[in-house]
């Protein structure tokens, strides 16, 4: 969903805050680690190429063992 440049910045965080809410709701088994994972996926420089790369960004708080264990279910 796009909203128009003129839209204030109010109506975008809400939107953003509301399909935060939504998509972690959808996740179904350990979704802190994998919202974690997400925002990693999203805040990195450039492609990922390797989990362990995302267990080391900032927005992952968890070691690697909780990446692959939200990875394997």
């Amino acid at each position: 969903m796009s909203l128009p440049v003129d839209a204030p910045a109010g109506d975008a965080l809400g939107i953003l805050s509301r399909f935060r809410v939504e998509f972690y709701e959808c996740l179904y088994a350990r979704q802190d680690a994998l919202f974690e994972l997400t925002d990693a996926v999203l805040c990195a420089d450039g492609p990922v190429k390797t989990l362990v790369e995302l267990s080391l960004a900032v927005e992952h708080r968890r070691g690697h063992g909780a990446l692959y264990a939200a990875l394997d279910r």
